[in-house]
């Protein structure tokens, strides 16, 4: 009985840990394009657990498919106790056949999250 009692607590501890992956990693939420006269307006969503000017959600960035950077929208404070939180950016242009554009994010402590968030534009 106790050795399964060993094995059931370490099956346990490891899907706390697999699970989690780096939990200090910004999120990109959602993100949504619509495009206008001046280029297109791209409106995301970030969740991340930011502590104060130290560790903060800082930057995402707009690239196509191929990694060519189009838009970056800079966070200039954290967000402490505004979670998640929604900014958006403004005349980026898109290179014609461009259809899906790759939303990357970065904190202050961890660089850019491993996360990708593709979107399709409408």
């Amino acid at each position: 009985m106790q050795g399964k009692r060993v094995i059931f607590t370490a099956g346990i501890i490891c899907m706390i840990l697999s699970g989690t992956g780096n939990a200090d990693d910004v999120e990109i939420v959602d993100a949504t394009a619509k495009e206008g006269a001046g280029g297109w307006t791209f409106s995301v969503t970030l969740k991340h657990g930011d502590t104060g000017w130290d560790h903060y959600a800082d930057l995402w960035e707009v690239y196509t498919p191929e990694g060519e950077l189009l838009g970056k929208r800079v966070l200039a404070h954290p967000h402490v106790n505004e979670q998640p939180f929604t900014r958006s950016l403004s005349g980026v242009q898109i290179p014609e056949g461009v259809t899906t554009v790759i939303i990357r994010a970065r904190d202050s402590v961890h660089g850019v999250s491993p996360q990708e968030f593709r979107l399709e534009l409408p």
